[in-house]
């Protein structure tokens, strides 16, 4: 419950930064998202920021802090060209990235048919983005290097999972982002009206309150059982872009998403299995 609702909310986030970008530079939105947070943020680990900024991995912190960035600037960056759903399937072959990365830099076995399952998803992303067809679009591939980046993230956040406090590493996360979004928003400030102050704050909330609610998600039970309910994202997706663009993806994106939710489950699947036989052995 807690990972389908931090889909939820992340995903309305998105939909808000793509409402947004159709006034404002998505530097500028990415700005807001990181600001607006970092106050969120800020005043929710008050009592124990002096404690919670203490970190012994400065620059491990640093470097999961970029690829969040980049992350977050090649998926709004899309949002400003390319449908809602599109962008949010061809992200979801994030799982399968992780799970090459894993093999090469936390030495986790990856047997044939995980490397298959990962294979497949690509393609499912290829089927999407459509590279030589007339309806190719560059901004289709952003959402891909999102994806990579926040793989990047993930294996990193695994490095400091293990002896560093997960709320320090988000506290460090919102900052730097600020920061860096705040060396590159001048030449593309636009003074906000009323209203975009008020979605800029909810940027803000939605983010912090998706954090919140997928670190619980991760507290309360395994990685392996609560990962395949980030699919739910992709539903969220096809929702908020109907109800707020009147956007509904074509059968080819469809068929795709299909492809590469399928092959992440198999992943999945073939983890659950490979950890069951080693607690099996044990």
């Amino acid at each position: 419950m807690f990972m389908a609702a931090s889909m939820a909310v992340l995903t309305l986030m998105d939909t808000f930064a793509k409402l947004l970008m159709q006034t404002y530079d998505p530097v500028q939105v990415i700005w807001a998202r990181y600001t607006c947070q970092s106050l969120v943020v800020v005043v929710w680990f008050l009592p124990r920021l002096r404690t919670l900024l203490k970190t012994r991995h400065i620059l491990l912190q640093l470097i999961r802090s970029a690829f969040l960035f980049g992350a977050t600037f090649s998926f709004f960056s899309a949002l400003a060209h390319i449908e809602l759903a599109e962008a949010a399937a061809i992200f979801d072959i994030n799982p399968l990235i992780i799970t090459v990365l894993a093999y090469f830099f936390l030495k986790e076995r990856v047997g044939l048919r995980r490397m298959l399952g990962v294979v497949i998803g690509l393609i499912g992303a290829l089927i999407i983005i459509r590279p030589g067809s007339s309806v190719f679009s560059p901004y289709a591939v952003l959402p891909a290097i999102a994806a990579c980046c926040l793989a990047g993230y993930v294996i990193t956040t695994r490095f400091l999972g293990r002896d560093e406090n997960i709320l320090t590493s988000l506290l460090y996360s919102t900052l730097i982002g600020t920061i860096a979004a705040s060396f590159m928003v001048g030449s593309a400030w636009n003074t906000p009206s009323p209203s975009g102050v008020t979605m800029m704050m909810m940027l803000g909330v939605l983010g912090a309150s998706g954090q919140f609610l997928l670190i619980r998600a991760f507290t309360l039970a395994e990685a392996a059982a609560v990962a395949p309910f980030s699919y739910v994202g992709l539903l969220f997706a096809v929702l908020y872009g109907y109800l707020f663009f009147s956007e509904l993806p074509d059968a080819i994106t469809i068929f795709g998403a299909l492809v590469i939710v399928g092959s992440g489950l198999y992943v999945w699947h073939r983890e659950r299995q490979a950890d069951r036989g080693h607690k099996a052995k044990r």
